[in-house]
């Protein structure tokens, strides 16, 4: 892995989870500086990890060679606004993590051609477990691609996405699908429960029955999803009913309408930052 200086402008979950993977992977500590207003979160950074700390951005981005911009999208403009005033931005990589902000609009609030790599990972990124979806327009070097591809591997797995209306795909299949299997699992819980178990044997029983399933997705790479269905299912079997039921109910297009519902809603977050 290429060892840039790399600063995190935002100190929050995602950050610790990136720079946890890098660390894990061998980066080297004093190579990784962190920014935030908040001392206290800094001070268990430094602690955990190792590495550089700052209150001040541009501290942050005179040390980097790359950024990541992990700031919420609504005061993104104002911090990259401070960024370009007080600071050369030259040479720099920028890789956001911000929702809803295409790289045209972050070059705009960045003030120039810079390169920019948005990545746009799910929260499973915090166990290691992570899936982000990566962009970067054809004025990026494949170095820098590689270097993001890497980083982002530190904490699960990376897919590139041709285009970059892709993104918003990625969120629906990735960014915004754990809360689906959450919600989910959730309802297996409760009708657990209503059977008669009690609400922990009712979450261990449907977690690790979870847990369960995507190990055998994940240990059977060359059997398509459905296969894996059908060999659980017999026929006239007690699985059989319970998928036919859930086939009958319309459980395909209720899926299809809630993913495309995270595009949609994707697309409108784009137009209004």
């Amino acid at each position: 892995m290429q060892q840039r200086k790399l600063a995190f402008i935002g100190a929050g979950n995602m950050s610790r989870s990136i720079i946890s993977g890098l660390i894990h992977s061998g980066y080297d500590s004093a190579h990784i500086l962190a920014s935030n207003p908040s001392a206290p979160r800094l001070e268990k950074l430094e602690e955990e990890f190792g590495i550089q700390t700052t209150q001040s951005n541009d501290d942050a981005c005179a040390f980097a060679d790359a950024i990541v911009l992990s700031v919420k999208p609504q005061v993104m403009g104002d911090m990259c606004k401070a960024l370009r005033e007080n600071n050369d931005l030259d040479g720099k990589l920028f890789i956001s993590i911000a929702a809803g902000l295409p790289v045209s609009r972050l070059k705009e609030m960045l003030g120039g051609d810079y390169p920019v790599v948005r990545v746009m990972p799910n929260t499973p990124s915090l166990l290691g477990k992570g899936m982000s979806g990566l962009y970067a327009d054809e004025s990026i070097s494949d170095e820098d691609r590689q270097y993001v591809e890497d980083m982002m591997n530190g904490v699960g797995e990376t897919v590139w996405a041709e285009n970059e209306d892709d993104i918003n795909g990625v969120i629906a299949a990735a960014g915004s699908s754990p809360a689906y299997f959450f919600l989910f699992l959730q309802a297996m819980q409760e009708e657990a429960m209503n059977m008669g178990f009690d609400k922990d044997a009712a979450r261990l029983m449907v977690q690790q029955a979870m847990l369960g399933a995507a190990e055998m997705v994940c240990n059977n790479p060359d059997l398509e999803l459905s296969e894996l269905r059908a060999q659980v299912t017999s026929k006239g079997g007690t699985t059989a009913a319970a998928v036919n039921t859930l086939i009958d109910e319309g459980l395909s297009d209720t899926v299809a309408k809630a993913m495309r519902a995270a595009v949609d809603r994707a697309e409108e977050m784009a137009k209004q930052l």
